[in-house]
């Protein structure tokens, strides 16, 4: 190669080698503005932001993690109605952060229950109230009625172990309650509850719309447990059970057969 021609040849390779090192760099700068925009996204929170936050118990900064959670994996695998206090106590970062989130989740989902159960109540009232002598389901026309039934015979009564502040237990109680006709009677014992405070017991008995009378008839008891749980179920019984008399034998119920 000339000598002439070396000069020119070496700045070809320098403008090449730039236009490299430019190109290089817009497309850096292009990924950290999306990096910047997408993180600016969620560190600004809206007006809306503000209004959720406040309605879940939750502060700027937590909203902030929960927006930067659901833009990961959690957004990605989880469905859309999963809860902030979810998504944070699923990612907490130590055991003492996952238990306060826990413990906010068990009280939010325990007084659901409760507003559930209590618009259950108003519905079925209001139900007898407007049509006391209408059945809205024609029960002869739903298919294995008699296999659904077989739990039950007339001479049967029920043992009923259940304790106050228990929206499982609630939920049980509503459905045997509906199927008192088809027994004898159901026998409702309270654990949780000192001996001897009937007063305690009388105060559920209202709470939970206990017709008086069917306790003065018989058809419903109020007992204290006293320990019958576990000696019925040698120890192995658990809050809620139903166990059926018949005669001399006891047996216990799955919540499927009721």
């Amino acid at each position: 190669m000339s000598r002439r021609w070396k000069p020119v040849v070496f700045l070809g390779a320098l403008v090449v080698s730039n236009t490299v090192m430019a190109v290089e760099l817009s497309h850096t700068q292009v990924q950290d503005t999306r990096q910047d925009s997408s993180q600016k996204s969620t560190n600004v929170l809206s007006a809306t932001d503000l209004v959720h936050a406040r309605l879940w118990g939750l502060t700027e900064t937590e909203w902030r993690r929960y927006k930067q959670l659901m833009q990961g994996i959690r957004g990605s695998i989880s469905p859309a109605t999963i809860s902030p206090i979810e998504v944070l106590g699923i990612h907490a970062r130590d055991d003492a952060e996952r238990q306060r989130y826990a413990e906010v989740w068990a009280r939010a989902m325990y007084e659901d229950a409760g507003r559930i159960l209590a618009f259950q109540h108003a519905y079925d009232a209001a139900t007898k109230r407007l049509y006391p002598n209408v059945s809205l389901i024609d029960i002869s026309r739903l298919p294995g009625k008699t296999e659904v039934n077989n739990a039950f015979q007339s001479g049967d009564r029920l043992l009923f172990f259940t304790r106050p502040d228990c929206p499982a237990c609630d939920m049980l109680l509503n459905k045997l309650l509906k199927r008192i006709d088809e027994v004898s009677g159901i026998d409702i014992y309270l654990t949780d509850v000192d001996k001897g405070d009937d007063r305690a017991v009388r105060d559920w008995a209202s709470n939970h719309q206990i017709d008086p009378d069917w306790v003065r008839s018989r058809r419903i008891t109020l007992n204290h447990d006293g320990g019958a749980l576990d000696e019925l179920t040698q120890g192995q019984g658990d809050v809620p059970s139903v166990l059926r008399r018949r005669g001399e034998d006891i047996s216990r119920l799955l919540v499927s057969e009721l």
